[in-house]
């Protein structure tokens, strides 16, 4: 990520954290909370992978492309959940971001700023910044329920890495 270190870091230790969550809510009792915190899980760590600065760490040649096919692979595979389900629909915008973003990286490895496609990145800081917003809003009202809740079935801490996470692709994009 172009940009400076400071703020890489942090968007770092956010993305890391919010992957080591998902993972921990891959242990919940339902079988869809399960499959989304795995997708959710290798966005966060592939969200801090490309996070961490650029003047601390070079990735080499071939890891863009990886990242590419990684989160191609995603985007294919949240496209053929999203038959049964919209929620889908955000991961395979994630993904095919994430795709973007890696895309873009690996054209112009080293060059700072104005590298994206001035109409993509728009459209996805347009999409991002509503799912921010609107995740914001719906963090509001959750409330706990009755009986006791596991940590992989906590609604609020899921909706919370979800803004975090949507935060971060904001930030990630402003540095294309």
């Amino acid at each position: 990520m172009h940009g400076p270190a400071s703020p890489g870091w942090l968007l770092v230790a956010l993305c890391a954290a919010t992957g080591a969550y998902c993972l921990l809510r891959m242990r919940s009792s339902v079988e869809e909370q399960r499959r989304a915190a795995g997708g959710e899980a290798l966005m966060g760590f592939g969200m801090a992978a490309m996070a961490v600065p650029a003047a601390v760490f070079t990735p080499p040649s071939w890891a863009w492309p990886l990242c590419a096919a990684v989160f191609g692979g995603a985007a294919l595979r949240a496209l053929w959940a999203a038959r049964t389900s919209t929620h889908h629909l955000h991961h395979l915008v994630g993904a095919g971001a994430m795709v973007y973003m890696a895309v873009v990286m690996a054209a112009s490895p080293g060059h700072h700023g104005g590298a994206g496609v001035p109409g993509v990145t728009g459209a996805l800081l347009l999409y991002f910044a509503g799912y921010v917003l609107l995740s914001g809003v719906r963090l509001i009202p959750v409330t706990a329920g009755g009986g006791s809740v596991g940590w992989g079935d906590r609604p609020e801490l899921s909706r919370a890495c979800r803004l975090s996470m949507g935060i971060a692709m904001v930030a990630m994009l402003l540095t294309l």
